[in-house]
């Protein structure tokens, strides 16, 4: 639901991984914004609306994304997606962060715009620190990608564990994921991702941005 530029985007995005698509506009301009090559179908509505979405297929749906330019719309589409048609693969876009929040923990999945666009510029502005790339539905459980102070190079993993009481769930290392194992070492530009708990952030952030202590 919504042919904005996401939503254009998305849709020839899953098209081009073989998907079959419907895309869902109550303004019918909106619908320029894809290719000419676009196969999927068009339907002009609300995306809440019953009658719409049963001309965009929702009985046979596999996953529906609400990325129209309103909050409200987008939520109650999802909720009507997920509770009335049982859609199991559902998200929604949403610009407030506070709503998003209360949404995540609902249990509708949500992307935050204005959190991520913000965190996306805080990397770039402020390089060591962390940066939220997903909540559990509580919100109590964060990955995080997390700057490594340089003085962690050559410590096994374990150790970062242990001192900052996070779980690495998996480093980039020269573009690729690597699943750690107990031996794996942290090496010069990996990119750590790593499991905590919400309250516990700013204490892993605290840890891993400054240099191990040296045992005595």
């Amino acid at each position: 639901m919504g042919c904005g530029r996401v939503g254009a985007t998305l849709a020839q995005s899953l098209e081009g991984h073989g998907h079959s698509v419907a895309v869902i506009d109550q303004n019918p301009d909106s619908f320029r914004r894809l290719d000419a090559e676009f196969s999927g179908s068009k339907v002009t509505g609300l995306g809440f609306d019953r009658d719409t979405l049963a001309q965009a297929g929702i009985d046979d749906a596999y996953g529906f994304a609400a990325v129209s330019d309103g909050d409200n719309s987008n939520i109650l589409a999802a909720r009507v997606v997920r509770e009335t048609y049982g859609v199991g693969n559902v998200v929604a876009r949403i610009y407030d962060p506070h709503r998003a929040e209360i949404y995540q923990r609902l249990g509708i999945p949500t992307v935050a715009t204005v959190r991520w666009t913000a965190d996306q510029v805080l990397r770039r502005l402020l390089p060591m620190g962390a940066t939220a790339e997903h909540r559990d539905a509580s919100g109590q459980i964060v990955l995080a990608q997390v700057d490594v102070h340089p003085g962690w190079v050559g410590h096994p993993l374990s150790h970062v564990e242990e001192a900052s009481g996070s779980r690495v769930a998996y480093v980039t290392r020269y573009g690729d994921g690597l699943l750690p194992t107990a031996s794996t070492v942290l090496q010069e530009n990996d990119t750590l991702h790593v499991l905590m708990r919400a309250d516990e952030s700013s204490f892993v952030e605290r840890t891993l941005t400054r240099a191990p202590e040296v045992s005595a």
